[in-house]
């Protein structure tokens, strides 16, 4: 069993330069969803950390956000998969906090909460934002292509990139 931390825009769901407010607005990315029940069949626990700024940007509340997670959650359980929790800073970049990646915040809420070292845990994002707080406590990183992966993968030569989180989610559980 090992901890995997999922970012969640550009990994679980398409990204927007406009932020995703609504229910309506979240879409998975294909085979995401699939890539969790995966996951999940397999005895690995699952958290998601993302940074959310809309919310304190007020282009969405908290509320809304909340509705964004039920509309995902909701699919993820309906395929067999299971998220344990959901972990997200709504802090804007000026504001300096310690969850908003990169910095490691988030991370070092999951590890309180689930006692697990870093070293067993890997981290799968998009950005070069979700690497560098992974590096910060060695936690390992593995890059999807997916929302900022692409332009992301050109930075990294030494990390394990997927095109996909399905990819990513049938590579780990071959025997």
């Amino acid at each position: 069993m090992t901890l995997i931390i999922l970012d969640r825009d550009g990994v679980i769901n398409f990204e927007s330069t406009e932020y995703i407010k609504s229910p309506d607005e979240w879409i998975p990315i294909p085979g995401s969803i699939e890539a969790i029940a995966i996951l999940t069949k397999a005895h690995h626990t699952l958290v998601i950390a993302t940074n959310q700024s809309g919310v304190n940007r007020e282009i969405f509340s908290k509320e809304s956000l909340q509705h964004i997670h039920q509309k995902m959650l909701t699919l993820i359980e309906n395929a067999g998969g299971k998220i344990e929790k959901i972990y997200f800073c709504p802090h804007r970049p000026d504001e300096n906090c310690l969850c908003r990646k990169p910095k490691p915040g988030l991370l070092h809420q999951i590890q309180r909460d689930f006692q697990v070292p870093f070293s067993e845990m890997i981290f799968v994002g998009d950005s070069d934002r979700d690497w560098e707080a992974a590096k910060a406590v060695g936690c390992p990183f593995v890059l999807l292509r997916t929302g900022n992966g692409e332009k992301t993968a050109k930075l990294f030569t030494s990390t394990e990139i997927y095109d996909n989180l399905l990819a990513f989610a049938e590579k780990i559980n071959r025997p």
